[in-house]
């Protein structure tokens, strides 16, 4: 899935390609991705100027002087700008026609990305999101004091979006395994002093990872078209039965949540 560095990568793509363009027309493929896909869009979007082009969490949020298309990338998704004559590959769902005769493209395989609109800049997937890993809210004390008394799993803990958006299950991993966390221990049993060193971590995996491209594991690519290069240097993830780069140890996987899990038992308690 798309986590915060692709979205963020993305956007990077995205704000010289079309900020200040103009939209022609814009066209759904389909009716609906993981919801509708509103109709009136191709009226609502007609001749208006893209002001700018945010992200919140996973989510990105093109502005227009009527409101904001709120784009999620879901698990297989992926955005590109080409000639608007470019023919329509599979998958190809929506697409805004620029009158500079580009076009962006919403691609998504799987069909669990969504694109919506919202006329006063906020949306309900957008209110109950919780702080951004990579601005001052996210200071050291943040996580250790919302974890007290919580007894779900850490892993379980950092990636909950109503606590702190966009560490998805790659970055969790790779952030608990840099400070050699067990990411099965209790969330409320973690010192201060670890989770102040989780924060810096999280920081600085997301942060790499966003200088890098993202992650390509199956689907994704930016807006060029290249893969994410930060798969290069995954410590853990998707390593399974591979030597630690620490101790040498096997990786181990275990199912937290119903999502996949890789850690080092030995470097991580």
């Amino acid at each position: 899935m798309p986590e915060l560095p692709e979205v963020e990568t993305t956007k990077n793509g995205l704000l010289p390609l079309i900020k200040h363009q103009v939209v022609l027309k814009s066209i759904r493929h389909r009716d609906n991705l993981r919801w509708e896909i509103p109709a009136h869009l191709a009226t609502t979007l007609a001749n208006q100027v893209i002001l700018d082009i945010h992200r919140r969490g996973k989510y990105l949020l093109i502005r227009f002087e009527v409101g904001t298309l709120i784009i999620h990338l879901g698990m297989s998704g992926s955005i590109k700008v080409i000639n608007s004559n470019e023919p329509l590959l599979k998958h190809d769902h929506f697409e805004l026609i620029l009158k500079n005769g580009q076009s962006m493209r919403l691609n998504d395989p799987r069909r669990f990305g969504a694109v919506l609109f919202s006329k006063d800049n906020s949306h309900p997937l957008l209110d109950s999101l919780g702080v951004e890993p990579l601005e001052a809210a996210f200071d050291d004390q943040f996580l250790y004091t919302r974890s007290r008394k919580k007894q779900q799993n850490i892993k379980a803990f950092i990636m909950d979006s109503k606590v702190v958006v966009g560490v998805g299950n790659i970055y969790a991993c790779e952030s608990l395994f840099a400070c050699g966390i067990d990411p099965q221990r209790k969330a409320g049993s973690v010192s201060k002093k670890r989770y102040q060193e989780l924060t810096q971590h999280i920081k600085n995996i997301l942060t790499m990872a966003i200088k890098a491209g993202g992650t390509t594991l199956q689907d994704f690519s930016q807006v060029d078209g290249s893969p994410g290069y930060f798969t290069q240097t995954l410590s853990v993830y998707g390593r399974e039965g591979k030597p630690c780069n620490t101790c040498n140890g096997k990786i181990s996987r275990t199912i937290q949540n119903q999502r996949s899990t890789f850690y080092c038992k030995f470097c991580q308690s």
